[in-house]
């Protein structure tokens, strides 16, 4: 009769199991579909080109993230998603490539619990406000996650004459502990990191950043005062985009940028807006 029992427990325990695998693989697949989507977006928008990368942490297991191999941002796959610890290591590599860069996620995600999603780019008209005396600053209203200030990154303070990659966990901390609490950190003469609390708010940052920038370069060129968002406008409206109702602020920006039909997306012949060409 233990005998029997003891088979019924087991047998239940394994059906749980499996169900609850079952349960959870929709929701993963979900994430990694947008994780594709987040590559394409980032390429069309021009925040990112052949380089560049976009994670997420991982949504069972919070020491681990979610990043594509070592590859164009525009020609990610679902397939090519990967999962990595916070070491930096492949969790099932396979033998693909990976990007050298993984630490800037790895340290972040280590220092920062609050943070699920981060976006690493050279995004073109960011990158002047990372070698000149001028600050970026928020001067539209769909950037009010920079009027709190936006640091600088000078790898030059943790390695020396270098190569300006942070390839390594030391310079990743080092880049981590710059970014601080900030949802944002320019890197000198590189690009920028941007996070945020889940991986469609993260890259709509990444996108208005570059908007933010453009926009900023025009003012500067006027010569003329400019009136910025003060940091007192960024937090009302960044509780905006926290309490938005479903299909307002962060989803209606990524139902206008996402258009990949490959992932049961409306394809769109129009591009959406923001859409500027950047300067090469």
């Amino acid at each position: 009769m233990k005998r029997f029992i003891g088979i019924g427990v087991l047998t239940t325990t394994i059906l749980f199991i499996a169900a609850a695998r079952t349960e959870s693989a929709p929701v993963e697949q979900e994430l990694i579909n947008d994780l594709v989507v987040a590559n394409h977006i980032l390429a069309k928008q021009g925040v990112v080109d052949s380089f560049g990368h976009v994670s997420v942490r991982h949504p069972t297991k919070p020491d681990h993230f979610l990043l594509s191999q070592a590859k164009a941002p525009s020609r990610v796959t679902a397939e090519d998603i990967m999962e990595f610890d916070l070491d930096g290591n492949t969790i099932d590599g396979r033998g693909r490539p990976t990007y050298s860069e993984r630490f800037i996620h790895a340290e972040i995600y280590r220092s920062r619990k609050d943070v699920n999603a981060i976006v690493h780019s050279h995004s073109p008209a960011v990158i002047p406000f990372s070698v000149t005396q001028i600050p970026l600053r928020a001067i539209t209203h769909t950037a009010p996650f920079l009027a709190s200030g936006v640091p600088v990154f000078e790898i030059r303070d943790v390695a020396g004459m270098s190569n300006l990659l942070v390839n390594d966990p030391k310079r990743g901390k080092a880049l981590a502990e710059t970014l601080g609490n900030n949802p944002i950190a320019l890197m000198r003469g590189h690009g920028d990191v941007v996070v945020g609390p889940n991986l469609r708010r993260t890259v709509v940052r990444a996108v208005y950043t570059e908007v933010n920038a453009r926009i900023l370069w025009q003012a500067l060129v006027l010569n003329t005062p400019i009136t910025y968002l003060t940091p007192e406008e960024g937090t009302i409206l960044e509780n905006s985009y926290d309490n938005a109702s479903k299909g307002h602020m962060t989803d209606r920006i990524w139902e206008n940028l996402n258009e990949d039909p490959s992932l049961g997306l409306r394809p769109r012949s129009v591009r959406p807006s923001p859409a500027h060409s950047h300067p090469d």
